[in-house]
Parts: structure tokens; sequence; C-alpha cells
């Protein structure tokens, strides 16, 4: 998790929370609302170009973009009506240049709370 790697820390204090939002306290859940705002910012600083496609939901989960199953199924976030399969697919191809931010978490009821087991994801 990039906002806690494990050598970040070592005393495991954010190992629950990245492991399912629900056992996030609420301080932690204010940095990710931190991190989310000045992400925003920074991509504010670049202006607006059809060239930059971007889909950046609510959803608490990582790695959306490397796995399949949350590109390809059909409960996928949305954004706009829109799923990221096909976000990104017509902004690659150049049918359509995508480009929508979702309010604040918890507000998109497309995302899904996934719990990580963390025998099968040593990453997280």
């Amino acid at each position: 998790n990039i906002l806690a790697p494990g050598v970040a820390d070592p005393h495991g204090t954010w190992h629950s929370c990245k492991l399912d939002i629900n056992n996030c306290s609420p301080t932690q859940l204010q940095t990710m609302q931190s991190f989310r705002t000045q992400f925003l910012n920074a991509l504010a600083g670049l202006g607006i170009s059809s060239s930059r496609g971007m889909f950046i939901d609510a959803c608490y989960a990582h790695c959306q973009t490397e796995m399949q199953e949350t590109w390809l199924r059909t409960d996928s976030p949305v954004l706009g009506k829109m799923s990221i399969a096909k976000a990104v697919g017509d902004w690659y191809y150049d049918r359509s240049p995508f480009q929508k931010i979702d309010c604040a978490y918890p507000c998109n009821p497309t995302c899904h709370n996934r719990v990580f087991d963390s025998n099968v994801h040593s990453e997280v």
C-alpha cells in the first residue's frame, strides 16, 4: 500500500486497516482523505488535456487497475455510467477523452469493500 508500506509501518499500525477499510481508525481515514485531496490538487496543476485519461474513483481498493477481475466483472466500479475497462478502452483508442473524478469516499455505491487475506496478499 502506497500510504503505509511495511517499511514505513514497523509497528503494524496500518496493517489491519490495509486489509479491510472497516478496521481503519478515524485518523487513518482522514489521512487517506488528505492524500486524495493532495493527489487531486497535483492533478489540477497539470491542466486539461484530451490526451490524458482519468478514471479516479472513490474506492479504497488496492491495485484496481492490475486485476482483470476488477476491470471485467459485471459489477466493476463505475464512473459516469462507465466501467474502468470501457473508459480506458475508449480513451486508449481515441474514442472518448474519458476524464472523471469521483466524489469522496464513501459516495460511490459501485465500490466494493474488498477484504484481503494477508496470507494470500503478502504485499498488503
